[in-house]
Parts: structure tokens; C-alpha cells; sequence
């Protein structure tokens, strides 16, 4: 396959790219701006850039050879901007494992992702050098600790297009985020009658919060639906509102299907109600660019282990205002100004929200991490996944029996898929003795919008930047091979 024109590639990024309010007519500019590694000992030394257009925009150097050798190690040709794949799955040393003789075929993004050798030495340097307490401390170990913590907030908040570090808050990941939001923010705001807008696309992070505090005010739960592919109906979703809707949560991509809400609109006719509103980004962050200023979130909450990052550590952005009228989530040092027993004082946001000794280490992997995929470009990264998920539908859909399970036209990373004669659980065993390839069985904690189209639970197989076409051909053939053995 031919490298994209420049005209095709502007097409395809303006539908992931985040527009300006007022200026969705424009096509969109791919990210002009790429933070690189910090020049910190015992990580990469390798700087990796996005290729360039004589436009000045970011843009793929090759996408996905379709006609790939079915070996799944095969990468020679193949890239990401303008970085060779195989550079990149170098990074991964899991990717090198072998179980039972073979290689790890990893298509369980959806639910964690690996992570780059950059990610393990930061983790590492930093427990070797700067480990302390941050803002504490009157020594020089607290004064490293602390600035590789913040310098973390600054690059979270720098990815994701927040006006500052103070609007990001450092959680153990979204659904930690996501209770601060519903308890902190929302549960003060609700009175009997009053009404959330949730929609059926949403993980149980975004579902069993809200549930909880309905019960506790005697608010009630209404939920936009989707259409036969699996896409929010706007129209509907409008008719939710009246003056008893408090709070929305969305998901900017279902975790399930793979489907690319229409958050910006939503949001907007939200707004139009003054309702704030909340999105889970774990599954849109590592995929496309956001841009929280851009989609005028109120809130936006994400997992580091989604992103390439460490595990236990998340980020959860709001707007000046809702962070400053929110409750406390949690009582405890580092989040007061002054204490006595009849009254506290509290810090100002984000310290306000983040009582007791923080996850600093893997908040420092957090920001290696963000450093990684900036580094390549996250719209070089929209590209070629895109690319391979299209590949992987077209391989998919040619197997008998198979039904994928989602088929939006805005979609990313996800396969889900049911096999006729087959329960689910079988499948991933047998993808993963026969040919090692790790995919999710099960209700992927969604069990609400697979019941919509009448499943208890599906096979993903989700994808990842370092994933490749031959990967993609091994899957196909693996599970043609299964239905062989009726």
C-alpha cells in the first residue's frame, strides 16, 4: 500500500483530530507540537519524531502493508509517522516473551497495554535516585521527587490540551476518577427527582457510581441508546434532557465495540442545558487526540496502564471552577492547609484531592509514558491503527460463523466478535494454546450495551500501535482453523 496524500491524510485526521467550537466546517491541523524525552539517565537515549509534510503537518510515512507475510514477526516495511514498527516493538520487551515456544501475540489492549523499555527505566531511575516524599521535604531527594511529580502533571496536562497543571488531579486510574466525580462533584448537586444521563455504551466504572449516589439522593439514571452499529442517537440522546437533568457521563470510545462517541456534540447539547459533563477517556487517549479545551469538558478522566504506563496511576482533568467547588474526595495529609480540631483548611486544587502519599513513581511512569506516544505523534498513531483495524475487520468478516459485534463508522482498536457454535471462553483458550494469542473472552464489564445486541459476552481481540498486519493474519487463520474442526 501507497503512502496516504497529503489531501487523503487531511481527510482522515479531521475526523479524529479535535475541532475549535465554531469551526467544524475547517479541516482539521494535525498536533504541531511533540514533546521529547526528557533528558533524564537510564531512560532511551532515542528521540523518536514525527514525519512532516511541506504543509507542516504531522503525517504518516506508510501505513499497514495489506499484503504482509502471515509471520507474525514480520515488521520490515512497516510504519508509525516516520518511525520503523520494529524500532518500536523493540521497546516493548514483552513483545520478545515466549510462552510455550512461541511468541506473545498481544491483542488484549483494551484491557491494559505493554509497556516501552522507557516507561520500565524512568519507573526504575526513579526509585534508584530521586525516591522521596514530594513537597515536604527540606532535602534534596524530596526536591528531585517532587519535580519529576509535577513535571508529570505538566505533561498530562500539556497532552491532553489543558489550560494548566493545576486542572489535572492524579488518581489511581478512571474508575477512581470517576467516583471523585460522582461523590465529590455530582452527589452534592442531586436532590430527589433528579435525573443523570448516562449512555448504554458505558463500562461499569461509568455505570455503578452513579447508581450509588442515585440511591443514596433519590436521583434516577436515564440512558441515551445507540443504533444497530453501535453509535449514540444524537436525537435521542437530546430528548433526554429537561430541567431535572444534574450531571452526564460519557465514554469517548466503548471499550466493547470500539465505538467513537460523538462527545463534542454531546457535550454541547449538554452545555446548552447548563449541564456539566464528564467523559471517560481510558480507551480514547492512547488512540487518537483529545484535546480537553477543544471538546469543553468539564471533566475527563484516564487510566496510565491504557496508555502505555504504569498500572495504579490515572488522571483526572476539570475545569477551574467544578475542581474548585468540589468536596474533598479523601481526608488526610498533603491535601490541608491547616488543620485543628474544630475546623480544616484545604489546598487549593488539585493538591485538595489528593490526600496521603500519592503513586509518585508510576505518576513519573505516567509522564515517561506521555513522552513516548507524543514523541511519535498521536495522529501518526490514529493513522496506522486505523488502517490495521480495517484490515482486521476485512480478515474477520471473511470467516463463517463469525458476526463481528459493533460496526459504527467511527471506531477504534476494538474486534469484538462472536462464533457460531462456539462459547467465547473456548475461543481465547484455543487462540492462546495453538498460536499465543492473547484476547479478552467475556462481558469486558459492559454488560449493558452487549445485551443490546443480545450477547452476554464476545471475544476481543483490541489493538495497539505496536501490533501488526501479520499478527492480524495469524488471528484470521487461527480461528479458520478453529471452525475447521466441526
Amino acid at each position: 500500500m501507497t503512502t496516504p496524500r497529503s489531501e487523503d491524510y487531511a481527510q482522515f485526521a479531521n475526523r479524529y483530530q479535535d475541532r475549535l467550537p465554531g469551526e467544524r466546517e475547517v479541516a482539521a491541523i494535525a498536533a504541531r507540537y511533540f514533546p521529547e524525552f526528557s533528558n533524564v539517565p537510564g531512560t532511551s537515549d532515542v528521540v523518536y519524531k514525527p514525519v512532516v509534510t511541506p504543509d507542516g503537518d504531522a503525517a504518516p510515512k506508510t501505513v499497514p502493508n495489506r499484503e504482509a507475510s502471515a509471520d507474525a514477526g514480520r515488521t520490515s516495511g512497516l510504519y508509525v509517522g516516520e518511525v520503523p514498527l520494529e524500532r518500536i516493538r523493540a521497546d516493548f520487551p514483552i513483545l520478545s516473551e515466549r510462552i510455550d515456544g512461541r511468541p506473545v501475540v498481544w491483542l488484549d489492549n483494551a484491557a491494559t497495554t505493554q509497556r516501552p523499555n522507557q516507561v520500565i527505566d524512568r519507573v526504575s531511575y526513579y526509585y534508584r535516585h530521586e525516591n522521596s516524599n514530594v513537597h515536604r521535604g527540606a532535602h534534596a531527594l524530596a526536591a528531585r521527587s517532587t519535580d519529576a511529580y509535577e513535571a508529570s502533571r505538566e505533561k498530562v496536562a500539556r497532552f491532553i490540551g489543558a489550560p494548566s497543571p493545576k486542572n489535572i488531579v492524579f488518581v489511581r486510574g478512571t474508575t477512581e476518577g470517576l467516583n471523585l466525580v460522582a461523590y465529590a462533584y455530582a452527589k452534592p448537586l442531586l436532590r430527589p427527582g433528579d435525573e443523570i444521563i448516562l449512555t448504554l455504551l458505558e463500562h461499569h466504572a461509568n455505570i455503578v457510581p452513579w447508581q450509588l449516589i442515585a440511591e443514596e439522593t433519590g436521583a434516577a439514571i436515564r440512558v441515551a441508546p445507540v443504533d444497530d452499529s453501535g453509535q449514540i442517537i444524537l436525537s435521542e440522546y437530546a430528548r433526554l434532557f429537561n430541567h431535572k437533568t444534574r450531571f452526564v457521563s460519557m465514554t469517548q470510545v466503548s471499550n466493547a465495540l470500539g465505538t467513537i462517541a460523538p462527545v463534542q456534540e454531546m457535550i454541547a447539547i449538554a452545555h446548552g442545558f447548563g449541564v456539566r459533563a464528564c467523559v471517560d477517556g481510558a480507551q480514547s487517549v492512547s488512540h487518537m487526540p483529545v484535546n480537553v479545551t477543544a471538546l469543553d469538558a468539564d471533566f475527563f478522566v484516564f487510566s496510565g496502564h491504557k496508555i502505555f504506563g504504569p498500572t495504579g496511576i490515572g488522571a483526572l482533568y476539570g475545569k477551574d471552577d467544578v475542581l474548585e467547588s468540589a468536596r474533598p474526595w479523601q481526608g488526610g495529609g498533603n491535601m490541608i492547609a491547616d488543620v485543628t480540631f474544630e475546623r480544616t483548611r484545604y489546598q487549593a486544587p488539585p493538591q485538595k484531592f489528593e490526600a496521603g502519599t500519592g503513586n509518585i513513581a508510576d505518576a513519573v511512569g505516567l509522564g515517561a509514558a506521555v513522552d513516548y506516544v507524543s514523541a511519535i505523534g498521536m495522529t501518526n498513531i490514529a493513522v496506522y491503527e486505523h488502517e490495521l483495524l480495517g484490515y482486521g475487520i476485512k480478515e474477520l468478516s471473511a470467516i463463517p460463523g463469525l458476526t463481528l459485534v459493533g460496526t459504527a463508522a467511527d471506531k477504534a482498536s476494538v474486534l469484538s466478535f462472536v462464533l457460531d457454535g462456539y462459547d467465547n471462553e473456548r475461543v481465547g483458550k484455543y487462540l492462546d494454546e495453538t498460536a499465543g494469542i492473547a484476547v479478552r473472552a467475556g462481558h469486558h464489564c459492559a454488560q449493558p450495551i452487549l445485551r443490546r445486541f443480545g450477547y452476554e459476552g464476545t471475544v476481543r481481540p483490541s489493538l495497539a500501535f505496536y501490533n501488526t498486519p501479520s499478527e492480524i493474519e495469524l488471528l484470521a487463520s487461527s480461528l479458520l482453523e478453529l471452525t475447521r474442526k466441526i
